[in-house]
């Protein structure tokens, strides 16, 4: 698939702003960019254009909410009415691929599973219901990072050789899994373990969670975990009730 340059740049931008969670010079963020500092300003002016990004009285640029709308808060009801309305689909997936599927919300800076079906097979991958596991590199927390409204956490931590901690790295990540529609964890958390996950939208558009399956790398290779990124992504979801 080819990416458009000025809209990948401008995605990038806005990640660099998030993750540094304090306004930045217009030449720190064409350094994060690669680029000279003219295209920089172009595309902050954009963002800012857009409603997606400030910039303050010492000319120093802060992005805004994700979106010219600060996003809504989710109540416990709403996790609740989720989590009912992904439970078809999380047996659903699993009668399909024989997987573990998840469901979690964000916390803070982790996702929180809130749902699961268990794969009937003797080696399957268990992340119990009240879990915690990191953003950066479960499939699960990159949905969050790429589609919602979580910010790249700073503490990076490296799990597995295959954890990418690097910032620019997870940004190019980050890019990839918008443009197929859903993330996948490649033995970055656990060895052994892949996973693919997709975002869950409430009716205002805004994403409440993250619903995923796992498998080992034994049965999970990269043409199986493309085949079920395909099938989480197209996993077909429960209608919003009417209020």
């Amino acid at each position: 698939m080819r990416l458009l340059q000025s809209l990948t740049r401008g995605l990038r931008a806005l990640d660099i702003l998030y993750a540094a969670g304090r306004p930045l010079r217009l030449t720190e963020i064409a350094d994060e960019l690669g680029v000279e500092k003219s295209n920089a300003s172009h595309v902050l002016k954009t963002l800012v254009a857009s409603g997606y990004a400030s910039q303050d009285d010492s000319r120093r640029y802060q992005a805004s909410a994700r979106g010219p709308v600060a996003p809504r808060e989710h109540s416990l009801s709403d996790v609740v009415a989720c989590k009912e309305r992904c439970r078809p689909a999380l047996e659903a997936l699993v009668r399909g691929t024989g997987e573990c599927a998840h469901l979690a919300v964000l916390v803070d800076t982790r996702v929180w599973y809130i749902d699961k079906v268990d794969s009937t097979l003797p080696l399957k991958v268990d992340h119990p219901i009240g879990s915690l596991s990191p953003l950066h590199c479960t499939a699960l927390g990159k949905a969050f990072l790429a589609f919602g409204n979580a910010a790249i956490p700073s503490d990076r931590a490296r799990y597995t050789p295959k954890t990418i901690t690097d910032l620019d790295t997870l940004l190019v990540e980050i890019t990839r899994t918008r443009g197929r529609g859903y993330a996948i964890d490649d033995e970055e958390f656990a060895p052994g373990i892949r996973c693919a996950a997709r975002p869950v939208f409430d009716e205002h558009g805004q994403m409440i969670a993250a619903l995923g399956v796992s498998g080992p790398s034994v049965r999970v290779d990269d043409a199986r975990l493309t085949e079920l990124g395909e099938l989480v992504r197209a996993a077909p979801l429960t209608p919003f009730r009417e209020p």
